[in-house]
């Protein structure tokens, strides 16, 4: 059975840095086509943060995040993360890890073409 279980989310004050994980486990981390990260703040819709494709490699950030967040894996401990820097209030949300099996063709920022869903890791951003 897979899990992804998000950790690292916190208080943290405006300007203020969080990294994020998600750890995989009940799947082999290179059988996923991609893994991605998406919030939702209160009483509003879930919305793509960053994203990660395994083959070919490349990474996507919603407009509101690049340049402030990073993306990345840790194969040897089948876990993705996201540094999130430059905190702002508008990034308060809840945080969820997702994964996708594929195809190759995946849409990155589409919260439909993911397959499993981790519980979201509260972050919240003090200003």
């Amino acid at each position: 059975q897979v899990q992804l279980v998000e950790s690292g989310g916190g208080l943290v004050q405006a300007g203020g840095s969080l990294r994020l994980s998600c750890a995989n486990s009940g799947r082999t981390f290179n059988s996923y086509a991609a893994m991605g990260w998406f919030r939702q703040a209160p009483g509003k819709e879930r919305e793509f943060v960053a994203a990660i494709r395994w083959n070919p490699s490349s990474t996507a950030y919603a407009n509101s995040v690049r340049r402030r967040f990073t993306i990345s894996r840790d194969n040897a401990k089948n876990t993705v993360y996201l540094q999130m820097n430059s905190l702002s209030s508008e990034d308060t949300a809840v945080y969820y890890c997702a994964a996708s099996n594929g195809p190759p063709g995946t849409r990155l920022r589409v919260s439909n073409d993911y397959d499993y869903w981790g519980q979201g890791t509260q972050v919240t951003v003090s200003s």
